[in-house]
C-alpha cells in the first residue's frame, strides 16, 4: 500500500489514492495512510455478520468514492462472488508467488520446502477463484541455499513494491484491461504474464 500511495505522489503519476479500507481497526496501514495524506477508514464486520452482509456495506463504501480500480494490499478476506461480480475487472491482487504455482497462504515456506530455484510474485486480477484471476505481471527472484522464510519473503516484497504500483498505472492509464476471462495490455490479450525485467514496458 505504501508503494503504491507513494506512487501515486510522483509527478507523472496516473492515478491518485482515494481511500484505504481496511477490516482491522489497529491496521497499521491505517495511520500510514493517513501520514501519506490518503484518507483511510476502518469497516469492521460484526461479529455475527455473514460475509455476504460485510462485502456488501464494503461494496457500499467503496462505491462512494467512485474509484475506478480496487487494488488489494493485504488484505486477507476472501471477497464474495457478489462482491467480486459487481466489480469484475476492476481488481486487482498480488499474490507471493509465481501463480499458478503456490496459490493460498505461507508460499515462502511452502517454495522452500518444495526446493524450487525461483520464486516470486505475481499480480493478477481478482475473480472468484481464489489466485486463480487472471495474471498481469511478475517478478522473480532466486532462492539461494542458504534462504530462510524471512529472507526469502524479503526479496519478494521488495519485487512486489515495483511490479504493483506499474500494473496499477498501466490500468488507469487505459492500457491493461480484464476481458473475455483475460488480461489484456496494449490491445493485445496476455498469453503469459509480463515478465518484470526492472526496464519499464
Amino acid at each position: 500500500m505504501r508503494a503504491i500511495v507513494e506512487q501515486s505522489h510522483a509527478h507523472d503519476a496516473a492515478y491518485t489514492v482515494c481511500k484505504v479500507f481496511s477490516d482491522q481497526p489497529d491496521a497499521p496501514g491505517l495511520g500510514l495512510a493517513r501520514d501519506l495524506g490518503v484518507a483511510a477508514q476502518a469497516l469492521v464486520p460484526a461479529k455475527s455478520a455473514q460475509r455476504v452482509t460485510y462485502d456488501r456495506d464494503l461494496a457500499a463504501a467503496i462505491s462512494g468514492c467512485s474509484p475506478a480500480l480496487i487494488v488489494l494490499a493485504g488484505f486477507m478476506r476472501i471477497l464474495s462472488a457478489q462482491f467480486v461480480a459487481e466489480f469484475a475487472g476492476h481488481i486487482l491482487n498480488i499474490h507471493p508467488s509465481l501463480l499458478p504455482k503456490f496459490p493460498g497462504l505461507h508460499t515462502h515456506r511452502r517454495v522452500l520446502e518444495a526446493h524450487e530455484p525461483q520464486h516470486g510474485a505475481t499480480v493478477h486480477f481478482v475473480t472468484e477463484q481464489l489466485d486463480g484471476g487472471p495474471p498481469v505481471i511478475q517478478a522473480r527472484v532466486a532462492v539461494a541455499a542458504d534462504d530462510d522464510e524471512v529472507s526469502l519473503a524479503w526479496r519478494v516484497q521488495a519485487q512486489e513494491h515495483r511490479i504493483y504500483p506499474l500494473a496499477v498505472r498501466w490500468y488507469c492509464e487505459g492500457r491493461l484491461r480484464c476481458r473475455e476471462g483475460q488480461a489484456w495490455l496494449d490491445g493485445r490479450a496476455l498469453q503469459q504474464p509480463v515478465q518484470y525485467t526492472g526496464v519499464e514496458v
